[in-house]
């Protein structure tokens, strides 16, 4: 079991992202052999939140999504002991050892500080989950970290993640209505899901689309390296490299880690695959950390950015070596 550190983070005043009622999420983050990722990268599409949530009722075996916001405040103590009983069931449908972070540790304190969706079968059945936990930072605000997805074996080729996670993030910022911008971040080696987050948030680092971090940026990852390495398993002993917003080392020996010559973690684009690759050392367990947003006008910017990029040729950053080369 790696060191990951406390988790406890500052006492910061919390702040509020906004509306994105056309916000759509496909799947992401440090994808499993099997469908469990942590977090949730994705596309912006036409359908708002009544077609995200009547498109999961026509999953495999037709499913319901509930939401639920810091449920930890809210749930009973026979209620919490239930869901995360139902949750290791499903994260051990997916891993060999269920990492014991996020909503898999049975806190309560924990749970306060999540936003979670969970799909049901009409029999009761929890067949999948979607943990995000959300991070104060200092002169921002609640920072929504894309966390940890799993979908039990009997619902996989139902697009259960897509459904899970946008009405995950969709139902977030419609809550948090007219408080302007939402920041988030995503840990991830998956280049799949690197590759959706960047061209799916606005000013994203690193991307091919942000040459330089401003303070924001590395504010938020700074804040995130010092306080919640524990929120995302991120190692303790991994060391951040702040110029290319890389934790050198945090997948170690985990169930995260991934080889570079696994195309099932490939974008569909090799140029954000060619990007990406030459900013990890899969062989040492790196992963990047990305910082972005979202606001309410972000949907139609992505639908033509979406449109006019194609296959694009994006400028690459310099190769980094690796520490044991």
């Amino acid at each position: 079991m790696p060191d990951l550190g406390s988790g406890q983070g500052p006492r910061f005043s919390r702040g509020a992202p906004p509306r994105v009622d056309r916000f759509l999420m496909e799947s992401a983050h440090r994808t499993t052999v099997v469908p469990a990722v942590r977090g949730n990268a994705g596309a912006i599409g036409k359908m708002n939140l009544a077609r995200v949530e009547a498109g999961s009722n026509r999953a495999k075996g037709a499913v319901r999504i509930e939401y639920h916001y810091r449920p930890g405040r809210r749930w009973s103590e026979t209620q919490l002991q239930n869901y995360v009983r139902e949750f290791r069931e499903v994260a051990a449908d997916c891993f060999d050892t269920p990492p014991d972070y996020q909503c898999l540790t049975g806190c309560r304190k924990a749970l306060c500080d999540n936003v979670i969706t969970v799909a049901r079968r009409a029999d009761g059945r929890m067949v999948g989950f979607s943990s995000a936990v959300l991070l104060p930072v200092p002169e921002v605000g609640d920072v929504l970290h894309l966390g940890l997805t799993c979908v039990a074996a009997v619902a996989r080729g139902s697009a259960l993640t897509h459904k899970l996670n946008s009405t995950l993030v969709v139902r977030y910022m419609l809550r948090r209505l007219l408080l302007g911008r939402v920041w988030v971040t995503n840990i991830a080696c998956v280049l799949s899901s690197l590759g959706n987050v960047a061209l799916n948030f606005d000013e994203v680092y690193p991307s091919p689309f942000v040459d330089t971090p401003s303070r924001r940026h590395r504010l938020i990852a700074e804040t995130f390296d010092r306080f919640y390495r524990a929120k995302a398993f991120v190692r303790s002993d991994a060391s951040f490299d702040a110029e290319h917003f890389v934790f050198r080392g945090s997948g170690r020996d985990t169930a995260f880690q991934k080889s570079a010559d696994d195309r099932r973690y490939y974008h569909r684009d090799d140029g954000l695959n060619h990007y990406y690759r030459r900013l990890l050392h899969f062989d040492d367990g790196d992963e990047v950390i990305q910082v972005g947003s979202a606001d309410v006008l972000s949907a139609v910017r992505y639908l033509f950015r979406r449109r006019a990029r194609g296959k694009a040729r994006y400028a690459l950053p310099v190769a980094v070596e690796s520490s044991t080369s």
